[in-house]
């Protein structure tokens, strides 16, 4: 792999949410301040939405570190649930036990009764929910009927909501409009323009230990950023691949060339309409990309 020959401990552009990458752009910055405001005013029901791979897993991540020591966290990251499993997944990451044929009176008293003990020893507790579009509309009803749990002053449950922009439209419905009146703060992840983009690959190459050259030119990440549209997951494709053509070669820097055959290679960018590519990746080149491959599924990332 290319680690050796860029000088750098770790693979800077994988895909697994590593917070240790994170840049702090201004949408990051901005959603991590609305959820903040959000679950310090006690609010109910909070909802974070993006298109795929803008960095919402990234954000969540962000925010279960930082949350100060006395909220404490229910975390469901595969939502793809029942009303009955979604009450278990909760009582489960609450500490709670629930019969094995518990409905929905039971699952309420026995929370209730847990909440009611967190909030009088001066805690709060959060349910983070990733992916939250992936819900039954019948287990969104089922998060409505949580939020009813309160005392005279506050919520004693509240539910951060990150989605795709399915998440919107699954809200919109008419038999979730009490759901969607009880979201009091919500905030949508933009992609990165061509500067951020630019800043962005610098500081991952800067985090993994990277100390030489330019590798990535404000031209490269032009046609980056042309291909991506700013989308942080597609530019951390692309920038893998990139430096593993640049690697075969035994050059330090991505060109042109190199970042065009590494778009070439990925479905999910924009192709230029306008050019006829030429290039032909050579056996090293090949070699790089196979030899690479599983590694990078692997590696510490940011999206």
């Amino acid at each position: 792999m290319y680690l050796y020959h860029f000088g750098i401990s770790e693979l800077p552009f994988t895909l697994t949410p590593n917070t240790s990458y994170f840049y702090g752009l201004p949408t990051h910055k901005e959603a991590l301040q609305v959820l903040n405001t959000a679950l310090q005013s006690g609010e109910g029901f909070i909802k974070v939405t993006g298109e795929v791979g803008t960095g919402k897993t990234l954000i969540c991540r962000k925010l279960l570190n930082e949350l100060p020591d006395y909220f404490v966290t229910a975390y469901i990251p595969n939502p793809f649930l029942s009303p009955q499993e979604l009450r278990r997944a909760v009582a489960g990451e609450l500490g709670v036990e629930l019969s094995e044929n518990s409905d929905q009176q039971e699952f309420t008293q026995r929370i209730q009764e847990k909440l009611i003990h967190i909030n009088r020893s001066g805690n709060a507790v959060v349910l983070i929910i990733d992916e939250a579009q992936a819900l039954p509309v019948e287990s969104l009803e089922v998060l409505r009927l949580f939020t009813n749990l309160e005392t005279e002053s506050r919520k004693l449950l509240q539910v951060v909501l990150f989605g795709q922009p399915e998440l919107d439209e699954k809200l919109s419905r008419s038999d979730l409009r009490q759901l969607r009146q009880r979201i009091t703060f919500s905030y949508n992840l933009d992609k990165m323009d061509l500067d951020q983009l630019y800043h962005y690959v610098k500081h991952r190459l800067a985090v993994a230990g990277y100390r030489g050259v330019e590798v990535f030119s404000r031209g490269v990440c032009k046609e980056l950023f042309k291909a991506t549209q700013g989308t942080p997951r597609m530019v951390n494709v692309v920038c893998h691949k990139s430096l593993m053509l640049a690697y075969g070669e035994g050059v330090e820097a991505v060109s042109k060339k190199h970042m065009r055959l590494a778009i070439k290679d990925t479905d999910a960018c924009v192709q230029p309409q306008s050019h006829v590519f030429a290039y032909v990746m050579g056996g090293l080149v090949v070699t790089g990309l196979a030899l690479g491959g599983w590694v990078y599924a692997t590696g510490a990332g940011l999206i």
